[in-house]
């Protein structure tokens, strides 16, 4: 069903000159990877970020217009690379007209859009309302959004194309700034996309992390002094606790170690090189650590664990109106920007991936391993960041 094309190995190809904007693995050096979804109509772009080596897709999504043209939703890094592998889909279906910014607040896509609106010069963008940034709250024209060509997209209807639903989550009011994204529905290849509201855990890890394995053998180990070695075991284990740090920052069978005998472990560590980070794990798994993964994929679609218990719960009825908008239109897969995709999944599925917010709910994640999210969601209640999570619907 799907066909991807040759990775280049030319570092040149693969450097991103903004990433001083976002300087977080691997930093300068962005691979993409192109996959087609449904044939002529629907194309992935995967690239990769992460933090101490937690490492996870990020996606653009390309659509191809029925009236000739091309849609970008959430654009990312552009590389060579990323252009050369976007042109060859423009000289096949024709220009890109439309680009559009899906989330309120994701740094991650919002510093990629800018480059994309200067290499299409003709396209149109749109992004949600309530738009923000931090450490200032600038316009978006001092970001790099071009005036003229810049439209706020509302959820109510799509102004630019038939073709297309959409629906804006939020905004939902939190201290530095409101959440928020837009779903889009491609109404002719009948796929749903999303940002961060649902994800898929695969059971290994996606291809493009694959790419490069090192952080996933990284996390594999069980000390500082063992040695980093390629295994499907050890890519397999190391994605496993990777996914764990990407939910819960600090799942309940994982113990850190103090800043002493993390650093005096080390100094014993076979390699003290700056790729490994001169030895520092600080990293302890508790048997039965699997167990935290298993439950992630109980069901195939799943709101990641920090939007349940910061977010999302801050105001459920206004995210359950979305749900129940999105979840009335007929699509038959799902891509987010993260994780896993496409999912083969349903209107129905995605409802229930909301029923976290309702008190009746087979939704139900490891309590223990949200302990670190409440700490977190205590501090910032008390501190006044963010308002308090209101009561399940």
């Amino acid at each position: 069903m799907q066909s991807v094309q040759d990775i280049s190995t030319d570092s040149r190809e693969r450097s991103w000159f903004y990433w001083f904007l976002l300087p977080i693995y691997p930093y300068r050096q962005r691979r993409t990877l192109r996959t087609e979804v449904v044939k002529d109509a629907v194309w992935t772009f995967d690239q990769l970020q992460g933090i101490f080596y937690v490492v996870t897709p990020i996606r653009m999504t390309v659509i191809k217009l029925d009236e000739g043209g091309l849609l970008i939703y959430a654009p990312v890094a552009l590389t060579r690379e990323c252009s050369r592998l976007l042109d060859e889909l423009v000289a096949l279906h024709g220009d890109v007209k439309y680009i559009v910014l899906p989330t309120i607040s994701g740094l991650e896509h919002k510093v990629c859009v800018p480059p994309f609106a200067r290499r299409f010069p003709k396209a149109q963008i749109y992004v949600p309302p309530s738009q923000w940034s931090y450490p200032a709250n600038l316009p978006l024209t001092w970001l790099g959004f071009p005036k003229q060509r810049t439209h706020v997209l509302d959820g109510q209807n799509v102004s630019f194309s038939n073709q297309f639903e959409s629906a804006t989550l939020g905004p939902i009011g939190l201290g530095l700034g409101p959440f928020g994204e837009i779903a889009l529905l491609d109404k002719s290849s009948r796929t749903l996309l999303v940002t961060d509201s649902v994800v898929s855990v695969p059971e290994v890890a996606p291809e493009i992390i694959q790419l490069d394995p090192y952080p996933l053998l990284f996390h594999a180990r069980e000390s500082a002094v063992d040695h980093i070695e390629d295994t499907e075991a050890n890519r397999l284990k190391g994605w496993q606790r990777v996914a764990l740090f990407t939910f819960y920052f600090r799942p309940s069978a994982l113990d850190i170690a103090d800043l002493a005998p993390s650093v005096r472990e080390a100094m014993k560590a076979p390699d003290r090189s700056k790729k490994a980070l001169f030895g520092w794990y600080p990293f302890h798994w508790k048997a039965g650590w699997q167990r935290s993964f298993e439950a992630l994929r109980k069901h195939r679609l799943v709101v990641a664990p920090i939007l349940q218990q910061l977010i999302l719960n801050r105001e459920p009825q206004k995210v359950m109106d979305w749900a129940n908008q999105v979840a009335s239109w007929n699509f038959e897969r799902i891509i987010p920007c993260h994780f896993d995709a496409p999912i083969p999944a349903d209107a129905q599925e995605f409802r229930s991936a909301f029923s976290f917010l309702e008190k009746e709910s087979d939704r139900v994640l490891p309590d223990e391993d949200f302990e670190l999210l409440r700490e977190i969601e205590q501090g910032l209640v008390q501190t006044g960041v963010t308002p308090p999570a209101q009561e399940k619907l």
